[in-house]
Order: C-alpha cells, then sequence, then structure tokens
C-alpha cells in the first residue's frame, strides 16, 4: 500500500516513519526545500529518541522517501494523510487552518484516483465536513472519502506510542474509508490493539477532550500541592495515595510549574474556543487554563520569596524545555520564570541536555550564560532553580554539587530529590507540597 503523508513536522514525520517500518510505500511531502533535502540524507531536525535512526532505516530500505513534489507523491496513493500545523495564532485558542484547507487545495488541483483523505493534524470538530465540502465543491468529479485519526503521541515516547498504541481511534462515514483504515492499522492488531471507529466528530472531539481531561489532572495535583504546602502533608505521598484507585491512575499526577508544550496548552484553548462556539462553555477547563497560566507566572515570585531579593542574585537554572526528553520549548514555563528572574536583577547561568539550540531561539534576547554541562552551570552561584526533570539533573553528585555551589540551596520545581537524602547531604531544599528543608534540621 502507498500512503501520501502531507507535512514533516513532528506529528507527520513520526507518522511517515512508523508507517514505512510497517512495510508500506510512504511518501512525506513538505514544502520546505531545506527541510527535505535534510530527510533524504537522514538528518532530522527535532529531538525524539529513536526518530533519526528510523528515518535512515527506512530511507536505506526504499520504503520511506522525500519530496517536496505533491503530484508526483499521489501517484497511485491510496490514502493522504494530513498532518501539517494547526496553531492558535489569536491566542484566544482559535484554530488556524490555514495549512490544513491549504493541503485541501493543493489536492484538489492534483488528485487524479479515488482515495481516502485523512486528517491527522488535531483539528477542530467539523473540520473533517469541511474538508468534504470544499474538495467537493472545487472538485465534482472526484472520488473520495474523509477520515480522522487523531495521534495520541507523548514526546520523547512518540515511537513506542505509534507502534503500540492503547488505543486507536479512526472517525469515518464510509464503508470505503473505514476499509483502507481497518488495512492501514491491520498490522498492529497482532498486539491486540482496539481500533475504535465512531463518527468523524467524535474522533476529532476525542482529541481535545482527551488532552483537556489530562491537563485537568495536572493542574488539580498542582492545587492539591499548593494545599499541602499550607496543612503540612507531603504531595508525593498524597498523589501516590490517590493514584492507587482505578478510576484515577497515577499517571499526570507529578507536581509541576505548569503544563506546556505542544499540545496541552493549544488543545485547552481550542477546546474552550469551540465549547463558547456551540454555545456549550466548559468552565472546568476554563479554570485549568487560567490556574496553570498563573502558577508559571507565580514560580518566579516564589523563587524570589525564598531567597529574597533577587538583585544581582547568581543563580543555575536547570532545564528548560517543557519537559524532558525532548526539545521542545513550545509554552514551557521557562519561558514565564527567566524573564520575570531578570527583569528582578538575577544572573543566570542556564543548561538543558538537548533544548539549547531551540530555547536561544526564544530566550536568547536575554543576558543568560548559556553552559555546556550541569556542573559547569553550577559553579559559584547563590542558589539551584531546577525547572525540567532531566535524569542526568537526577544522578548529580550531591557532595561536588554542594562543593561548587556558593549557597548550598535547591529551588527544586520538579520534586525531583528525596527530602531525606536532601537532608542527609546538608542542602537547603525547596519543592512544591512539601516541607522545606534546612541544613541544620
Amino acid at each position: 500500500m502507498k500512503i501520501t503523508v502531507v507535512g514533516t513536522g513532528y506529528v507527520g514525520l513520526v507518522t511517515g516513519a512508523c508507517f514505512s517500518k510497517l512495510g508500506y510505500d510512504i511518501v512525506c511531502v513538505d514544502k520546505d526545500t531545506a527541510k527535505i533535502d535534510d530527510l533524504k540524507k537522514g538528518i532530522v531536525s527535532i529531538y525524539e529518541p529513536g526518530l533519526e535512526d528510523l528515518v535512515q532505516k527506512n530511507i536505506k530500505s526504499g520504503n520511506l522517501k522525500f519530496t517536496t513534489n505533491l503530484k508526483e507523491a499521489l501517484e497511485k496513493t491510496e490514502a493522504v494523510f494530513i498532518a501539517v500545523g494547526t496553531p492558535s495564532r489569536r491566542g484566544d485558542g482559535h484554530a488556524d487552518l490555514a495549512y490544513v484547507f491549504g493541503v485541501v487545495d493543493e489536492l484538489a488541483e492534483n488528485l487524479s484516483s479515488e482515495v481516502v483523505i485523512v486528517t491527522k493534524s488535531t483539528v477542530p470538530v467539523g473540520t473533517g465536513r469541511e474538508i468534504y465540502k470544499q474538495l467537493k465543491k472545487k472538485r465534482p468529479d472526484l472520488v473520495f472519502h474523509v477520515a480522522s485519526n487523531p495521534e495520541f503521541l507523548r514526546e520523547w515516547a512518540a515511537i513506542e506510542d505509534f507502534m503500540h498504541p492503547n488505543r486507536v481511534m479512526i472517525g469515518v462515514d464510509s464503508v470505503k474509508a473505514k476499509n483502507l483504515m481497518a488495512r492501514v492499522y491491520n498490522p498492529l492488531c497482532i498486539n491486540k490493539t482496539p481500533i475504535i471507529y465512531t463518527s468523524i466528530e467524535a474522533a476529532e472531539l476525542t482529541k481535545y477532550a482527551s488532552n483537556g481531561f489530562l491537563a485537568m489532572k495536572i493542574s488539580f495535583i498542582n492545587e492539591i500541592a499548593d494545599l499541602c504546602e499550607k496543612c503540612g502533608a507531603d504531595v508525593k505521598e498524597v498523589a501516590r495515595g490517590i493514584g492507587f484507585d482505578d478510576r484515577i491512575g497515577d499517571k499526570f499526577l507529578h507536581v509541576s510549574p505548569g503544563y506546556g508544550g505542544s499540545c496541552f496548552p493549544k488543545d485547552t484553548k481550542a477546546l474552550s474556543y469551540t465549547a463558547q462556539q456551540y454555545d456549550a462553555p466548559l468552565t472546568l477547563i476554563d479554570a485549568v487554563i487560567a490556574f496553570n497560566e498563573a502558577r508559571k507566572k507565580s514560580m518566579g515570585l516564589r523563587i524570589e520569596s525564598i531567597l529574597g531579593s533577587l538583585k544581582e542574585k547568581k543563580l543555575a537554572i536547570l532545564g528548560l524545555t517543557f519537559k524532558p526528553n525532548t526539545d521542545d520549548m513550545r509554552d514551557s514555563a521557562s519561558l514565564d520564570i527567566l524573564p520575570y528572574l531578570i527583569e528582578k536583577g538575577s544572573k543566570l547561568n542556564v543548561f538543558d541536555p538537548k533544548g539549547m539550540k531551540e530555547a536561544k531561539k526564544l530566550l536568547g534576547h536575554l543576558p543568560l550564560k548559556w553552559k555546556k554541562n550541569s556542573y559547569e552551570t553550577l559553579e559559584g552561584v547563590d542558589a539551584v532553580v531546577i525547572l525540567t526533570e532531566w535524569d542526568e539533573f537526577r544522578f548529580l553528585d550531591l557532595n561536588h554539587v554542594k562543593k561548587i555551589l556558593k549557597s548550598p540551596v535547591i529551588i527544586d520545581l520538579r520534586n525531583m530529590y528525596d527530602l531525606e537524602e536532601m537532608h542527609k547531604a546538608g542542602f537547603e531544599y525547596h519543592s512544591l507540597g512539601r516541607k522545606i528543608i534546612k541544613p541544620m534540621d
């Protein structure tokens, strides 16, 4: 089977590479000539564990090809997966579908045989119907079908999530589309992957609803952490206690300075926007959005309240990306926290294992000292602030860390360390939703 994937961003590239691993003839299309030239050589610009190796292997096998020529890519194809961006440009949750419908326009010009057009991009409910309507208007002679196949990929585990998903969601309204999508995902049936067939609208909405619920879970435990600090409970113990309830589960009950990334901020706002458009406001989601934005901004104030005046304070910032094992800086808490610390007069050493290149694009205007490794970042600073829970920060030599710090103060916004461990090591240790450890305790 030949499949065309339009868009070579995170979702499109993972989708194309994984389908090629399943043995399909995959052609990935993008207008960015420089990116396509790199991909043809097996060079992947985004960081996702295992992705570059997977791309290189399948280029070599002949299953994975890259081109800027959509017309050529569509020859003899049976399915076209649209995996272009749907950014929230206005900030109110409105999803910009210009790229999606730009693809539709090009399909109208270049399709010559019956295909199934699949939205892999995250799109608002009703988009699939609109794609059908617009393409039918432009090409009334064309036989085609539309399907929705939302992705549920976690950054840093995208290949595993694609090859071993907890479910595959397929929205269809024709037998032809259903049968073709069944063929596409048949190789995953060996793993007994649940394939859920729904209407197109249900599939589109499920993506937003899933991310909205997970964002709500994150915000819930963050609010509980604030309560723990007031009443003397340990949020890790509370999270463990509620996580054992099968109805709740322990995933996404990890305290943080707020959620970020490419999905949750954009998708919660889009879900809220959609609900308003249908006059069915989602007050819980609206509260989650407001709380998360306020929380990220409050982290700078928290650091200031711990250290007192920040003027001339030299701080080490460990972690810049929104989570570990990715170079994604989108809506990272660091984008709110670092400008505040600089504004208050701090001098910052910063380091992230994979995110330095992307971080410089967004924070390069600030007077930051970009360091090469963790220990260089910590040298001679007044305090350490941990923003991302990279494993290499978890396994730092604490005795060496204490020797090279000016003051043994760690402000951990990810709760990476055990309280007893920090007590024995002689640090002043501040975390979220837990007691403060003082060196003399």
